[in-house]
């Protein structure tokens, strides 16, 4: 994206400012709640800054300026991404996340008083929900005018209700026992990831800077196919990534048996003893590194992850194309493009 570097590191500065500031408050209302700011400041470190940069170019192709305002709203879409890992994280029991302890890890680690397996467990869901909440304070405090800003509230509830229900369906789909299906993958991918990645930051961004029905459409078609990508893309990473350079497990997917759509891909083309090696090992809590690694050799043999390859690639097309339906600013469009790439062709 034009000049990222720079536009990233002004998130950074008002998600970090937001650190300081809540440290102070958190120990001036009680000392020993300095796990929870130091924590807080862990979970606002790292990252692309992709949400945010979608909020931002939606208010740019809408025709207006950049300004210290959209950046801060920007970055509560950081503030958004944060709490949702926070909570994913839980209920995954995922330890790393960009190379670091996520948060339960991190309050198990340290003892936080009693900060071991179930309260470990509650400090990281409360510390969720901080961060869910700063995320309406920063966007509601941005200094865009009132105006602008009441046109997002619908807005604001629309994300967080898709992006719940994406979760609350996953959960309910995972060690389900029934067979994976891969519309039904794609469906929790649109809620939990498409629309809250892309699609609804975008619509935040051109609703704040008034920008037309039409714009808001064509960013529909941009970004339900460029965030099915991104999962597609997750997925991809979750189960053949390099955890030295993703900064997270390639088992816990497999070891939760996750509806993925590679998972159900591969089950639809498993017979035999694929199929009985599918059974006995995906879900399975004990799941090793050596058992996760014959079910990637039988993704690769079927074709399965070739498949999700071949998807990805078309959605991003797909995604591309779409931002030629209506006139927006030349550098919006170019930055646009330009994101798609980076979304969803991740390094493994």
């Amino acid at each position: 994206m034009h000049d990222h570097t720079g536009f990233k590191e002004r998130i950074d500065r008002v998600l970090f400012r937001l650190a300081d500031e809540e440290e102070r408050e958190l120990l001036a209302l009680h000392a020993e709640l300095s796990p929870l700011s130091g924590q807080l400041r862990r979970s606002l470190a790292g990252g692309k800054r992709l949400r945010a940069a979608y909020l931002y170019w939606g208010w740019r192709a809408a025709g207006q300026p950049d300004c210290e305002g959209v950046i801060r709203a920007a970055a509560a879409m950081e503030l958004v991404h944060a709490a949702a890992c926070t909570h994913d994280d839980i209920i995954d029991d995922s330890r790393m996340r960009h190379g670091r302890p996520t948060a339960h890890a991190a309050f198990a680690a340290r003892g936080a008083r009693g900060g071991a397996g179930q309260r470990s467990t509650a400090l990281a869901m409360i510390l969720g929900d901080l961060l869910m909440g700063y995320a309406g304070y920063v966007f509601s405090s941005c200094g865009l005018p009132g105006a602008y800003l009441a046109r997002t509230v619908p807005l604001w509830a629309t994300l967080l209700r898709e992006t719940m229900a994406g979760e609350f369906l996953e959960v309910l789909r995972t060690r389900s026992g029934q067979v994976p299906q891969v519309a039904e993958s794609l469906e929790v991918a649109r809620f939990k990831t498409a629309k809250y990645t892309v699609e609804r930051p975008l619509h935040l961004g051109a609703t704040l800077g008034g920008g037309s029905r039409a714009l808001l459409g064509a960013f529909t078609a941009y970004g339900l196919p460029l965030g099915e990508a991104f999962q597609l893309r997750d997925d991809l990473l979750g189960t053949f990534g390099d955890p030295a350079r993703t900064g997270k497990s390639n088992v816990d997917d497999l070891r939760d048996g996750k509806p993925t759509a590679l998972l159900a891909l591969t089950t639809a083309a498993a017979r035999g003893a694929d199929r009985r090696l599918l059974t006995e090992l995906v879900g399975r809590p004990g799941l090793d590194g050596e058992e996760a690694a014959a079910v990637r050799a039988l993704m690769e043999r079927c074709g399965a992850r070739q498949q999700v390859e071949d998807m990805i690639r078309e959605r991003i097309a797909r995604a591309a194309g779409a931002l030629d339906r209506v006139p927006m600013p030349a550098e919006a469009r170019s930055a646009l493009r330009e994101l798609a790439g980076t979304a969803a062709e991740r390094s493994l």
